[in-house]
C-alpha cells in the first residue's frame, strides 16, 4: 500500500511493507505497435482459432482419455498467458524516442559500432529494453552483460565483459541513433 504526502507543492510517496512500484519499460514507438498488433492478433484470431481447435478435439469422444483435447486446452492455456504477459508489458510501457538521447555516450536505443580488441572485427548492435532484443538483428537489451557494460561508454572506451569464453574487450568506434 502506499500513502501519499502533500508538502510544498510536492507529492511525497511512502511506500509500505510489502509493495513495489512496476518500474515503466522504456519502448520505442514502433515496439509499442508490434505488440499492440500482436496482442489484437491474439484476442481475436488467436483465441477464434484455439475455440475451434477445442470444438474439434472434444468431438471426439471421451474427454478423459482424448490426448487431443489435453493438448488443445494446453495450447489455450499458453495462449491466454502470452496475451497475460502482454498486457503486463503494455500497462507498463514507456515510449522513448532517439531524438531525446545525444550522441556523446552510449543510451537506451543508441547505435553501436565496436571493435573486438582480440579479433579485430567490428559488430554493431542497438541497445533496446528487454523486450524488443533480437538477436539475429543485433538488438541487444540493455539489462544484458553486454548491453551494462556499453551504458555510458564514449567514442575510444573500452568495453569489457565477461562471457563464457572468457573475457572480451570492444572499442568503442561510433555512436549513433538507433533508428528502428
Amino acid at each position: 500500500m502506499a500513502l501519499f504526502f502533500y508538502c510544498q507543492n510536492t507529492i511525497i510517496i511512502s511506500f509500505t511493507k510489502g509493495y513495489t512500484m512496476q518500474s515503466p519499460i522504456y519502448m520505442t514507438k514502433e515496439g509499442l505497435n508490434k505488440f499492440e498488433d500482436e496482442l489484437r492478433i491474439l484476442k481475436s484470431k488467436g483465441r477464434v482459432e484455439m475455440a475451434e481447435k477445442i470444438a474439434y478435439a472434444r468431438s471426439h469422444g471421451d474427454l478423459s482419455e482424448n490426448a487431443d483435447y489435453d493438448a488443445a486446452k494446453h495450447e489455450q492455456e499458453l495462449l491466454e498467458m502470452r496475451i497475460s504477459r502482454i498486457e503486463s508489458i503494455l500497462s507498463k510501457v514507456q515510449v522513448i524516442d532517439p531524438k531525446d538521447f545525444p550522441n556523446d555516450k552510449v543510451y537506451i536505443l543508441s547505435k553501436v559500432k565496436m571493435r573486438n580488441k582480440k579479433t579485430m572485427a567490428e559488430v554493431e548492435y542497438s541497445l533496446v529494453s528487454a523486450e524488443e532484443a533480437d538477436f539475429h538483428t543485433n538488438k541487444i537489451a540493455v539489462s544484458s552483460p553486454l548491453g551494462k557494460a556499453m551504458l555510458g561508454k564514449s567514442l575510444g572506451d573500452i568495453v569489457t565483459t565477461k562471457v563464457p569464453a572468457g573475457i572480451i574487450e570492444y572499442e568503442v568506434l561510433d555512436i549513433s541513433k538507433y533508428v528502428g
